[in-house]
């Protein structure tokens, strides 16, 4: 599994904390890197810092995301979403939409698939796949038109 997954993950789990416990994002990163994260793979640092960037990318942009996932998940409300779900969602919406260094389309929404087999509901990729899409085609629909973000 590379860097970037693990990343993926360690952020999916730390939002989840935040939105079960109403914890700063700080203290939140802490508590997950002091008590949840196991073992120190190699590439520990790198994978910190690559989940700290996403989790403070999410929070920093939290109410934009979640408009568009409230404009695009089209007769669902956020807080009716799963918890696992509705997070992988901020974070695909993030790295689309807001990351300074975007990753391509395909790899975000194929990322956000594979992390919802393994953290979501037997309905969470198929459901992540089809927002995430909505939004990438948003995204490209601006971008043709000549605007940003």
């Amino acid at each position: 599994m590379g860097v970037r997954r693990r990343a993926r993950e360690s952020a999916l789990q730390i939002l989840y904390g935040i939105d079960w416990n109403t914890q700063r994002p700080l203290d939140a990163c802490e508590l997950f890197w002091d008590r949840f994260a196991g073992e120190r793979p190699a590439a520990y640092d790198q994978i910190r810092a690559t989940s700290d960037v996403l989790v403070e990318g999410v929070v920093t942009h939290r109410v934009a995301i979640d408009e568009l996932l409230i404009s695009h998940s089209h007769n669902w409300k956020l807080d009716r979403m799963s918890v696992v779900d509705r997070n992988i969602l901020r974070i695909g919406t993030y790295e689309l939409m807001f990351a300074e260094q975007p990753a391509p389309r395909k790899v975000v929404l194929n990322e956000a698939i594979e992390v919802a087999k393994k953290f979501g509901s037997q309905d969470s990729s198929g459901f992540v796949n089809g927002v995430l899409h909505q939004i990438s085609l948003a995204k490209k629909a601006v971008e043709q038109a000549g605007g940003s973000r």
